[in-house]
């Protein structure tokens, strides 16, 4: 049985379901791990450099590449079932047990913490292998958009979850409960995926091997990843002072905070549905190319904020809140369903794990990078130059996507 077969399987509706409660568990985990935890150790008093180290648990997400042909190698055998499923279970389940164990063992052993918190993100970085090649297989290219919507919109959901309502649970119950309420919450979204859509998969026939020798021999693959850095830079990295940018402008914590909340749950939503939609009626490129063109107009409105002054902080952050989360969202559906494009069905889980780990590898040293340009030359140069950086983007863009 071939890849079309498997398409007709499941609904696009039972697939945008399935692997969008994966999506949000994934981003629960992040927005635990990379916003809430930090906000939890400072609360304690603990010092910033030992609060870096948890950026050190990123290197699963960044380096997943080099055990995703062992993942797609499991997951379609030369016949049989493909085992996506047994991925997720096994993935899900060691997630869980990683959070049981970090809300036993508390804040205060931060070595101990770390160990556990990175066994959870390898565990649910090669989920994340396993569910975005089912993804591509599952989905006829029509329904692309609508796959990203979900990989999108649950990421900003589940970000808003672990990031703003596992404060507010540690805050009311303390940490054990809250991080044990989310290993719950982790197992309820599982459970969409391994009781329908990954249910109902036949054998197969198989004859490709699935390796990075053979993903690097096609040409969709290098173009992806030069496409995966351009907008990447284009597009997150001239947000990554935008935090440090408003504290400076006067806001409080808590205004940045409802930015990052609100924005996340609704406006993000909201902008990757959107973007499921105008992808299949635009095109990738276009959605690719408006979505550069209003960043770059946010990035502009921040460095002549920053740069004339008595302008509205209400307006900031409005447009703080449309740029982070709207406009991000609505492109990074379009970049995100070329990608499932330029994937071969046969070892999507590979292929689109070089893509992943482009961005997350380009994102890493643009963040770095970020905060010297905006030290050193101030906020209202490093925004008009990320502006520029977005602009120069659009030809770029528009040589590798894809018209359709």
């Amino acid at each position: 049985m071939g890849v079309q077969d498997q398409q007709s399987i499941s609904s696009p509706l039972a697939v945008f379901l399935a692997i969008g409660g994966l999506y949000v568990a994934q981003s629960v985990i992040g927005g635990i791990t990379w916003t809430a935890l930090p906000a939890v150790l400072r609360d304690q008093g603990m010092a910033l450099d030992q609060i870096g180290l948890l950026s050190l648990i990123a290197l699963p997400w960044a380096l997943k590449f080099l055990w995703s042909p062992a993942v797609e190698r499991f997951r379609l055998p030369p016949t049989g079932r493909n085992r996506s499923g047994t991925i997720v279970l096994a993935g899900g389940l060691v997630s869980i047990a990683g959070l049981l164990v970090v809300g036993a063992v508390g804040t205060a052993a931060l070595m101990p913490l770390l160990a556990c918190l990175t066994l959870v993100a390898f565990a649910a970085a090669t989920v994340d292998i396993a569910c975005d090649g089912f993804a591509v297989q599952s989905l006829a290219k029509e329904n692309h958009g609508w796959g990203n919507a979900a990989q999108v919109g649950g990421a900003y959901l589940g970000s808003a979850i672990g990031a703003g309502l596992f404060l507010v649970l540690v805050d009311a119950s303390g940490w054990r409960i809250a991080v044990w309420a989310m290993a719950a919450l982790l197992l309820l979204l599982g459970l969409p995926f391994l009781l329908g859509a990954a249910s109902r998969i036949p054998n197969e026939t198989r004859e490709h091997v699935p390796s990075l020798r053979a993903a690097w021999r096609r040409p969709e693959i290098r173009r992806g990843l030069a496409a995966a850095a351009i907008y990447v830079v284009a597009q997150k990295v001239g947000l990554a002072m935008l935090g440090p940018f408003l504290i400076d402008a006067g806001l409080d914590l808590s205004t940045v905070g409802l930015v990052n909340g609100v924005g996340s749950m609704f406006v993000g939503v909201a902008g990757a549905l959107l973007g499921g939609v105008l992808v299949k009626s635009w095109g990738m490129r276009n959605v690719l190319i408006a979505a550069l063109i209003l960043q770059a107009a946010s990035l502009f409105f921040f460095s002549a904020f920053d740069s004339q002054g008595g302008m509205s902080t209400t307006v900031l952050v409005a447009v703080a809140v449309a740029s982070s989360s709207g406009v991000l969202a609505l492109g990074f559906v379009a970049l995100y369903a070329q990608f499932m494009r330029w994937s071969d069905p046969r070892q999507a889980g590979i292929d689109f794990t070089l893509f992943q780990c482009m961005d997350t590898l380009v994102s890493m040293a643009g963040g770095v990078l970020a905060g010297y340009a905006a030290q050193y030359l101030g906020y209202g140069a490093y925004f008009a130059g990320a502006g520029v950086v977005a602009l120069a983007a659009v030809p770029a863009i528009a040589m590798v996507a894809d018209r359709r």
